[in-house]
């Protein structure tokens, strides 16, 4: 087997900051829950358990940006609404849906690759459009409020990366 499939790309980081990370995602999640258990409305969805590893171990990754969590979950989540809506049940409907996702959230430059996972749950589930105010929005914004918080603890984190200019390729 080739030495690069097996190869970690990952850089390494110190023990302290995947413990941060951990009590990130573990505090993350559990505000989540609190919030549907006090609203009586159900707040967690798997999606979001992936957002979690992003936003707490890997902070400085454009994929885990607040504007690319909340809005990568909240524009997959629209268009799995619409298109649970118009297209038949069917894998090849949450098939198609995902790469629309892809393309779309690419094309808008917030690819979020837990979003991915939002049109699986709809088309799944086929929940009412409420879906997208909760758990969706509400949760990725809870997610995100979480996180500055978390990353303003030693090890400091830069959270949310700062403002850069991004030139478009031709």
């Amino acid at each position: 087997m080739p030495r690069r499939f097996i190869h970690r790309h990952q850089p390494p980081h110190g023990l302290s900051n995947w413990a941060k990370a951990a009590l990130g995602g573990l505090l993350g999640l559990a505000v989540v829950v609190m919030l549907g258990e006090w609203s009586g409305v159900p707040m967690l969805v798997a999606p979001l358990g992936a957002s979690a590893v992003l936003l707490f171990g890997l902070p400085d990754s454009p994929l885990s940006q607040p504007v690319n969590l909340i809005g990568g979950h909240v524009i997959a989540t629209l268009l799995a609404l619409v298109l649970d809506h118009v297209l038949p049940q069917s894998g090849w409907s949450i098939a198609v849906t995902v790469g629309l996702v892809i393309g779309v959230l690419g094309a808008l430059r917030l690819t979020h690759p837990p979003a991915g996972a939002d049109p699986i749950v709809v088309m799944m589930v086929h929940p009412d459009w409420s879906f997208l105010v909760t758990p969706v929005l509400a949760g990725t914004v809870t997610l995100v409020l979480v996180g500055l918080l978390i990353h303003r603890l030693p090890p400091r984190s830069i959270y949310p990366l700062p403002i850069r200019t991004v030139t478009e390729e031709t």
